[in-house]
């Protein structure tokens, strides 16, 4: 069961950002760009990445008509080709040399791809996007956080994850390819199994930087312009349209759990929050359940290991302690 609130937590409950630095993937619509859009309004300055210069210059555009004065930074990021991501963590530790980054929130992915596609990289799409673009960028973005309270990580995952299931005979959709419940749900309950795992190893390092996670519920983005193509599929699109008018959400309030997760002092390590009504699908941010299968540590520890072999990508310190 959810966590009740007796409050509801609102975006008038960010508080000032004045003098933090966040770092935001795909905050050029949907929930990201919400999220991006409170933290200027409290005087964040923004480091905002999309997969080109226009639509970051875009979306910068788009929240300078509601916050003129907001700071941010446009850059360029594809998290489905390891090489954007190297560079644009090259670029930010060069721009910002040392401990400089307050903020790091995961965002950014793709959902229901109808049939099987790959990244430059040859990883299938939803888990190279949603997962191991994440996992590579938190990695060499994490020495620029600094090590101190109120510094964070927010992974965004879907209540999707509870379909998941890491299968390591099929992590590419390789042998199996179904679109939402098998490789979007993988995808999702990776990020949540490497929230978890990510603040096991520090909190075993004695860091202070928190890990936390959040999903949006069922909120009305982009993301689900691309529907799966199964019969799987089929089925959801049709739940889809019987509980859109009443279990759906704007964008706007759909960033809040993320924004709970960023910000909100009530926050804990390994915290993960959702809405609180109509089974997690709308409502406002409180603390709910993650899915069981994101706490196996044994799993936890072969998919970080795996991940890095897959990325090149290593944790320093943080992978000697797993």
């Amino acid at each position: 069961m959810t966590t009740k609130r007796n409050t509801p937590w609102t975006a008038d409950k960010v508080g000032s950002q004045q003098g933090r630095r966040v770092v935001i993937t795909g905050a050029n619509s949907g929930i990201g760009w919400e999220a991006a859009l409170e933290l200027a309004r409290n005087g964040a300055e923004i480091v905002l990445p999309a997969r080109t210069q226009a639509k970051a210059e875009d979306a910068i555009a788009r929240i300078r008509r509601i916050v003129p004065q907001a700071k941010l930074i446009p850059e360029i990021l594809d998290l489905a080709d390891l090489s954007s991501v190297r560079a644009f963590a090259g670029r930010y530790v060069e721009r910002f040399p040392g401990a400089s980054l307050d903020l790091l929130i995961n965002n950014a992915g793709v959902m229901g791809l109808p049939t099987r596609e790959l990244t430059v990289d040859g990883f299938e799409r939803q888990f190279g996007t949603n997962y191991l673009g994440p996992f590579a960028l938190t990695a060499l973005l994490l020495p620029s956080i600094k090590p101190q309270h109120g510094s964070r990580v927010v992974t965004v995952s879907s209540s999707a994850s509870k379909w998941g299931k890491i299968d390591f005979s099929n992590l590419q959709g390789e042998r199996v390819y179904k679109p939402m419940l098998q490789a979007y749900g993988q995808s999702k309950l990776a990020d949540s199994v490497f929230a978890l795992e990510l603040q096991r190893r520090l909190t075993a390092i004695g860091s202070p930087i928190l890990s936390t996670a959040a999903h949006p519920g069922y909120a009305l983005t982009n993301l689900q312009t691309s529907g799966p193509g199964d019969s799987s599929g089929l089925v959801l699109r049709m739940l889809s349209a019987i509980l859109k008018p009443i279990a759906s959400q704007d964008s706007a309030h759909g960033a809040l759990p993320t924004l709970f997760a960023a910000v909100a002092p009530e926050a804990t390590p390994g915290g993960y929050y959702g809405p609180d009504r109509f089974s997690e699908m709308k409502g406002h941010p409180v603390a709910v359940p993650i899915a069981k299968a994101a706490k196996d540590v044994a799993v936890a520890k072969r998919l970080w290991e795996e991940s890095e072999r897959l990325t090149g990508v290593s944790f320093g310190v943080l992978s000697a302690v797993g």
